[in-house]
């Protein structure tokens, strides 16, 4: 005979509780993402880099030979 057994966890949060520290989150999520919004409405326009320096594609060997990188 198989029995199944009940575990419970400490930690459970009945549904009441979980609510009101979700209803706490809220505002600080709100606070968050305003920041988020005043830091890229005041972001300053940055230049573009230049364009990269030509790729070394032959080595020069000591002996004066070339190789392909």
């Amino acid at each position: 005979m198989k029995h199944q057994m009940e575990l419970t966890l400490a930690s459970a949060t009945p549904a009441f509780r979980r609510a009101a520290r979700r209803q706490r989150r809220l505002p600080s999520a709100h606070w968050w993402f305003d920041q988020m919004r005043k830091a890229v409405d005041e972001a300053m326009d940055w230049q573009p880099a230049p364009p990269a320096r030509p790729e070394q594609t032959h080595l020069l060997l000591a002996a004066g030979q070339t190789r392909a990188a």
